[in-house]
């Protein structure tokens, strides 16, 4: 096995861990923590999602959520000309989908959550659309996942055999 080999399965091997934290993350959320804080009062709500929203921003989360779709981007050059490429190329799609719901709805609710006002109207404002797009970005990620797999057992199944573009 060439270097270059070994370090193209190094990267679709690391985008494929980093994609599913951030898909068991954002998994976790849907199906435990949402559910959870929906049977709090509504200051709890906010408090509580204020508080994640503040600790989530740290460098081990942000590693694995830039992470994931920035070694999905490089796998998906490294796997041009080859016959994997079309898994790792839909992965790369997918997973920006997932980072531009992130960004384009959920971030910006978090940020609205934070204003000042009564806990009830900035809970009927978050709750209902955050939860909605945490579920697109979830399903995103978890058919990301699929296919960083299907690209890696697609490899697997060739062996050494194979030569990666130069």
């Amino acid at each position: 096995m060439t270097q270059s080999s070994r370090s193209s399965r190094l990267v679709l091997g690391a985008a494929t861990v980093a994609t599913g934290l951030i898909a068991g993350a954002f998994y976790v959320f849907a199906c435990a923590v949402m559910p959870a804080l929906a049977r709090s009062d509504d200051r709890v709500y906010v408090e509580v999602m204020r508080d994640i929203n503040e600790v989530i921003q740290n460098p081990v989360f942000f590693l694995s959520f830039l992470g994931a779709p920035a070694l999905t981007a490089v796998a998906a050059w490294q796997a041009r000309g080859r016959d994997d490429r079309r898994w790792v190329w839909a992965a790369l799609a997918t997973s920006a989908l997932a980072f531009l719901v992130t960004v384009v709805f959920n971030v910006p609710l978090n940020d609205g959550l934070m204003k000042n006002g009564d806990p009830g109207a900035l809970r009927e404002e978050f709750e209902g659309p955050w939860v909605a797009w945490n579920v697109v970005r979830t399903v995103l990620l978890t058919v990301t996942l699929g296919l960083l797999l299907k690209a890696a057992a697609s490899r697997a199944a060739r062996g050494t055999s194979w030569t990666p573009a130069d």
